[in-house]
Formats: C-alpha cells, sequence, structure tokens
C-alpha cells in the first residue's frame, strides 16, 4: 500500500553538510531525530539500536505517502540482531513528522534524493544498505547512480526499472482523496474496502494497524499522515503513457547485492519485469510474498528473516 510516482526528473545536487542540525529526543529505546534539508525544511528520522554498532547500518525509505512507521517491525528485528545495527527510518518531507512544504512542487525525486543524502551525510551512516519500497527503491536506485559509494545493498520492495501504468493509476486515485474517518475503527474499515483486494488474508487487527499507520489525530478529527497536496506529484500518470523506465539506474547496482521482493498480487511490479531484472544479474535475490499486492507489509516473520539473511550477506561484502 505503498506509491511511486514523478520518474524521469533529473539527479539531485549533492547537499552541503553545514546546511545540516540534529537534535534528538528518547522514547522506547528508539531516537526521534530532526535534520534540517539543504533547503532548511525539517525532516525527521526513526533510530534504532547504538549510534556506534558493529555491523553495517540500514536505511529504510518508505512509499509516496507513507512513512517511518511502515518499517517499525523490520527496523526492531534488524537493530536487535546479532551483530548489532543501527537502522534509520526516513520520514520524506511532507510526511509523517517532517514538515510540510509550502511548496508542492519540491515533492519530487530530485529534492527528496537530496533529502536523503543530507541525512546519510548528517547521521554519518554511509555506506549502509537501503531497504526501499516503492518509492523508496526508486530513490535507492537513483543514489546509485550519483553516490554509489553510499551503498552496500539494496532491498526493493515491490519496484523495479519498469513501472506499470495500471498501478499508478489506482495510486492516483486515491492519494490524497481518501474519506475522513471519524475513528480509526471506520478508517481500517475505509482502508480495507480499497485494499482488500490485494490484501485478502488481512484481518480487523490488521487493518487497525495501518490505519494508525495511515491517519493521524489533529485539533480533533483524523487526517492523513501525509501532505495531500502530495497527490499533485500524480498529475502526470496518464494510463496511456509509459512511465520511463529506470533501467540504467537499476544497472548502476550491478557490483552491489540486491533483493526484490514482489507481492504476489501486485499492480506496479510484474512477475515479467522481475524475470527481466534477473536476466541482467543471476545473483539477484527474489522473494515473492503470497497474498500481498502493492507494496508487501514487511512485517510477517518469513519476510524479515528472509531481509535478514541478505543484510547478513550484504555485510560479509564489507567486512
Amino acid at each position: 500500500m505503498t506509491e511511486a510516482a514523478g520518474v524521469g526528473r533529473s539527479a539531485a545536487p549533492l547537499p552541503d553538510a553545514r546546511w545540516y542540525v540534529i537534535t534528538t529526543t528518547m522514547q522506547n529505546g528508539v531516537s526521534s531525530t530532526f535534520i534540517t534539508a539543504p533547503d532548511g525544511l525539517r525532516l525527521h528520522a526513526r533510530c534504532y539500536g547504538a549510534r556506534i554498532a558493529p555491523a553495517t547500518p540500514v536505511i529504510c525509505l518508505p512509499g509516496l505517502a507513507r512513512t517511518a512507521a511502515d518499517f517499525e517491525a523490520l527496523a526492531s528485528a534488524l537493530s536487535h540482531d546479532k551483530p548489532l545495527r543501527r537502522v534509520i527510518a526516513l520520514d520524506y518531507r511532507g510526511r509523517g513528522l517532517s514538515q510540510y512544504d509550502r511548496n508542492p512542487a519540491n515533492y519530487a525525486l530530485p529534492v527528496e534524493l537530496a533529502d536523503v543524502l543530507a541525512v546519510v551525510t548528517a547521521l554519518d551512516v554511509a555506506p549502509a544498505i537501503f531497504v526501499g519500497t516503492s518509492r523508496g527503491g526508486i530513490l535507492s536506485m537513483l543514489l546509485a547512480a550519483v553516490r554509489p559509494t553510499a551503498i552496500v545493498g539494496v532491498v526493493l520492495n515491490d519496484i523495479g526499472p519498469v513501472i506499470e501504468p495500471q498501478g499508478l493509476m489506482r495510486i492516483k486515485s486515491y492519494v490524497g482523496k481518501l474519506p475522513q474517518p471519524r475513528t480509526f475503527e471506520e478508517g481500517a474499515g475505509i482502508l480495507r474496502r480499497l485494499f482488500s483486494g490485494q490484501f485478502p488474508k488481512l484481518d480487523m487487527a490488521d487493518w487497525l494497524a495501518s490505519a494508525h499507520r495511515m491517519f493521524k489525530e489533529e485539533k480533533g478529527r483524523l487526517v492523513p499522515t501525509y501532505d495531500v497536496k502530495i497527490a499533485t506529484t500524480m498529475n502526470g500518470v496518464d494510463a496511456e503513457r509509459r512511465v520511463p523506465t529506470l533501467w540504467l539506474q537499476f544497472d548502476a547496482l550491478k557490483a552491489k547485492p540486491v533483493m526484490v521482493i514482489r507481492g504476489e498480487n501486485s499492480d506496479l511490479l510484474t512477475a515479467e519485469t522481475v524475470d527481466a531484472m534477473r536476466a541482467r544479474r543471476s545473483s539477484l535475490d527474489v522473494l515473492e510474498v503470497p497474498d500481498q499486492g502493492h507494496a508487501p507489509l514487511l512485517t510477517d516473520a518469513d519476510t524479515i528473516g528472509r531481509i535478514v539473511e541478505f543484510v547478513h550477506r550484504c555485510d560479509r561484502t564489507v567486512h
């Protein structure tokens, strides 16, 4: 239940380190860190694990209208695994606890790539293993093209070099247009009606947890956990227009370990695209998650276990 959009724009300029300001608070062993982006906007990241840890750090990048909260289960598992490692889950600008941008044109891949570079530099977590869901996977591939030394390995969660217009049109139909629920239970019902076709095995507890990630309380009412103006990033999406492919960016990862996760019911990443990715690199680690669509939730033990195994393999390429 994440999104990709805005492909085909130019790469971001590298950020200037003098703009960084970091403030951290602790709650339940997880730090809440705020970083000043190159243009002065305040970004938020959840940081798991000790600042100094022996294993390669992991950076989690969510989908278009998603937040760092999507990685809670995975980040917790990775940060408590042996050897201990630091895990960073980012809220893009306009999402979660990050500041909203007054100019919605800045909800664009070049700006967000500069933001990712700012966070990586400010928190001193390069090189790192990146876990990118949907838009986060696009940003990971773009990063490989402009700063390959920042990457040890990449998990692409339900995203690849070919993005299906049908999936983008479905995403366009609801981003920034969700009904306003009166309660989280009502929000769970809304999400179930929208997404049960792609996620048929989720129960009401799962939908309620999703509602708590999708909505927040603000001034006595429930609102999305993202700036609804993010919907403007989808303005150019057309069912008849193919999205520019990212094969060059994918090939920039040729020297890095790569894992691709596909939801069995995904309408954004096809099995044919995964086959084409594997044909370009036989070492590609592929996992298809049954009964899930775009994008797999990364919360079940089997999927988390496979990601942990992949991360350990990435560690061995560094040490």
